[in-house]
């Protein structure tokens, strides 16, 4: 007897050892286009680099979510069996209902980063001089050098706790309104309940990251050691930094696909692979 099929909103519980599945799966998804996804990855980068622009960089920030969900959409065209077109990225930023409420979501993420800022930065008054603030933003080491250790730490720890808060809100809120047409709140609602659930596949998840990172910073330290002994930062040696930090956050993005398509069942067990229309991907 054939069982039913489940509801799309059931939220499977599933053992901690498919912490290191989804990073196995990411891995995979990676290796068959890898190319394609790192010049995705270069060209998000990109436009995240227009959040110093006034007001543009406002609305960057806000669509974060919505470019988020274009590489978990490109990573989805792999898994079918497809080749990711570049234009994915900018696809949920055109998607009518999705790109609302994804925009809505960056506000939240927006709004929560600010807060907890805010919060953690409190009684320190020269992290709230605007003018400081802005040559650290630009990158003036000088400026950050006027610091004290302690509200560098702070400091640290407040953007550290802003990421951590906003990027566990949106986890799997951002899959859940692309994949499923969920409306905010109740993606929201559920995308917590899924990481509640699952905490044991995700703290396995972690630890593993951690280590990935840890060995990620020894090499890009490695990269930066060897230039500097040959008498200064070479492009070749920025290049292969940069690449292997966009590799770090493509397995972010790959494993946050794979346990979003393990726990709400994104993709029937079983399915056949499809090739993806051309035309729809760039439409």
């Amino acid at each position: 007897m054939d069982m039913p099929p489940k509801s799309p909103n059931e939220i499977k519980r599933v053992p901690a050892g498919h912490g290191i599945g989804w990073l196995l799966q990411s891995l995979q998804l990676m290796r068959l286009q890898v190319s394609r996804l790192l010049f995705i990855a270069v060209l998000m980068q990109v436009i995240l680099g227009l959040t110093q622009i006034p007001l543009l960089g406002l609305l960057v920030i806000l669509a974060v979510p919505a470019l988020s969900a274009g590489i978990l959409e490109a990573f989805h065209v792999i898994a079918q069996g497809g080749r990711p077109a570049v234009a994915l990225l900018f696809r949920p930023l055109l998607s009518g209902a999705h790109s609302s409420r994804l925009f809505a979501m960056g506000a939240l993420m927006f709004l929560i980063g600010v807060l907890v800022m805010s919060l953690l930065l409190s009684g320190s008054e020269r992290l709230f001089d605007p003018e400081l603030m802005a040559r650290i933003e630009q990158g003036d080491m000088d400026a950050l050098a006027e610091l004290d250790q302690e509200s560098v730490g702070r400091m640290a720890i407040a953007f550290l706790a802003g990421i951590a808060i906003s990027g566990t809100l949106s986890y799997f809120t951002v899959p859940l309104i692309w994949f499923q047409n969920r409306k905010l709140v109740p993606a929201l609602v559920d995308g917590l309940k899924a990481l509640l659930l699952n905490w044991k596949p995700f703290l396995t998840l972690a630890a593993v990251l951690a280590g990935v990172l840890m060995l990620v910073g020894v090499l890009a330290g490695s990269l930066f050691t060897a230039s500097a002994s040959a008498g200064g930062m070479s492009v070749l040696v920025m290049a292969l930094v940069m690449l292997l930090l966009l590799a770090f956050q493509l397995l972010l993005f790959g494993t946050q696909y794979c346990s979003f398509r393990d726990i709400f069942e994104l993709t029937p067990p079983g399915a056949p692979p499809t090739e993806p229309d051309e035309g729809q991907l760039v439409a």
